[in-house]
């Protein structure tokens, strides 16, 4: 359920439904919420998923949750966090044993 008061948009992610990823098969996103041209999503990766490999059109923002991932041979575990400026490039996103992350990104970049 989401509730707008003053501006401000709540969201309880528990209300929101998985959806499957357009760009990557065994990933569902929660999307939380936009403004201002940034977009903020729950990602779920099942064990063996990954995103192709793609470059950085903005910044993006991660944090580990759950599981772990390898991100250009980098081992992400839950606490660990990235942040890719613009030009940035992930020759390597794959979950061996799934994952579960909060992913903040620009509109208008692939996700």
């Amino acid at each position: 359920m989401t509730h707008e008061v003053q501006d401000f948009i709540f969201t309880c992610h528990s209300d929101l439904p998985w959806t499957s990823s357009k760009f990557a098969p065994g990933v569902e996103v929660k999307n939380l919420g936009k403004a201002n041209g940034r977009a903020m999503q729950l990602v779920r990766f099942q064990p063996g998923a990954s995103f192709p490999a793609h470059l950085h059109t903005d910044v993006e923002f991660l944090f580990m949750l759950e599981g772990e991932v390898l991100q250009n041979g980098q081992r992400l575990r839950s606490g660990w966090s990235t942040v890719a400026p613009a030009g940035t490039y992930d020759s390597q996103f794959v979950s061996p044993s799934g994952c579960m992350f909060l992913l903040m990104y620009a509109l208008g970049t692939t996700k």
